[in-house]
């Protein structure tokens, strides 16, 4: 991601953002929200010069917009971020208009920015041509891939011994070589994690046959197989190692913080109500969002109060494990300093 952040009186101003790869779409989701906005050049219907054959015939040409956002979409598969909502400056004011946005496509917003936004718009910059990490979960008779995103972990290859679709796995060397076939055009840094031993075994058998891959190659050791793994792998800061990217593992970790205070009957809260006590209370020590709540305007207004009692915020991806339990919490939690009741 690119961007160009102009100067803005109390948090308010125009951002010029251009994203370049799917993960900066998904970022430009939770920065694009209801109610602010939106400048883009897109293709308009304008009525064309007027003949006998088609009187009426109407051609598309690039024009500037001002859209006041109503609703976005991400499409991760097609890479599409959609915007919809009322042209407001430009051709056609009064009526509705899309963007379709993909890697490429130049915008600017224009809307109240919290902290939170601009360390986002921050970790993408930061992200911004780094390669793509891959972690290969395995274990006896099983292995799965994953590519990280900003987003979480996306699965993109699973192979179970003796299921494979016109392979045949029935040994733990046919195993390796169908996993060692996928892995060919796989580039960037690997991390192969699991329990117990297999996972040394097949990395010595990787590194034989594709040896140039022994200076990117991580082994680690892991109490769960599969997703779990991976989660493993992620809250022990390994990506963070490797892409200098704290976020998914902070995910990881105030997650496990939070259940364990719960369990232990610590200081916490969660749901709206208690959260927004802990907040209003000063009692707030990090304040926890899961990312499908930043288009509400109550927890919009939580995460402002919360940044000016300088409380910490965590916004967590739903797409992700982390943000999933939080959202079966309320979707807002907080680690709190002390009891408020």
């Amino acid at each position: 991601m690119k961007a160009d952040i102009g100067e803005m009186q109390r948090s308010f101003g125009e951002i010029k953002l251009f994203p370049e790869s799917s993960d900066d779409l998904w970022h430009l989701k939770h920065l694009v929200i209801p109610g602010c906005l939106v400048f883009a050049t897109t293709l308009r219907s304008v009525e064309g010069a007027t003949d006998k054959i088609r009187p009426e015939k109407q051609e598309k040409r690039p024009v500037r917009l001002g859209i006041r956002v109503e609703q976005v979409e991400f499409h991760e598969y097609a890479i599409r971020l959609r915007v919809f909502g009322l042209i407001e400056q430009g051709v056609d004011e009064g009526s509705h208009h899309t963007l379709n946005l993909e890697p490429g496509y130049e915008i600017s917003v224009i809307r109240t920015w919290f902290q939170t936004d601009l360390d986002r718009i921050d970790r993408a910059v930061k992200s911004a041509g780094a390669e793509a990490v891959h972690i290969l979960a395995i274990e006896e008779g099983d292995a799965e891939l994953y590519r990280m995103h900003s987003y979480g972990p996306r699965q993109i290859f699973s192979l179970t011994a003796g299921s494979g679709k016109g392979m045949e796995c029935s040994t733990r060397q046919d195993l390796y070589d169908a996993v060692i076939a996928v892995l060919e055009p796989v580039i960037g840094p690997l991390v192969i994690a699991g329990p117990g031993f297999i996972k040394e075994d097949f990395a010595r058998r990787l590194k034989a046959l594709q040896p140039n891959r022994a200076g990117a190659l991580l082994v680690i050791e892991t109490r769960r197989s599969g997703r779990g793994a991976v989660q493993e792998v992620i809250g022990q800061g390994v990506l963070e190692k490797l892409t200098g990217d704290l976020q998914l593992a902070r995910e990881v970790r105030f997650l496990d913080e939070l259940m364990a205070r719960i369990a232990k009957g610590e200081p916490v809260a969660y749901g709206m109500q208690e959260v927004s006590d802990g907040v209003k209370f000063g009692a707030t020590e990090t304040l926890l969002i899961a990312d499908t709540g930043l288009h509400n305007p109550d927890v919009t207004a939580l995460v402002s109060e919360a940044e000016a009692m300088r409380a910490d915020v965590v916004i967590l991806s739903t797409e992700f494990e982390p943000g999933q339990r939080l959202e079966k919490l309320g979707g807002v939690a907080a680690l709190l300093r002390y009891p408020i009741s």
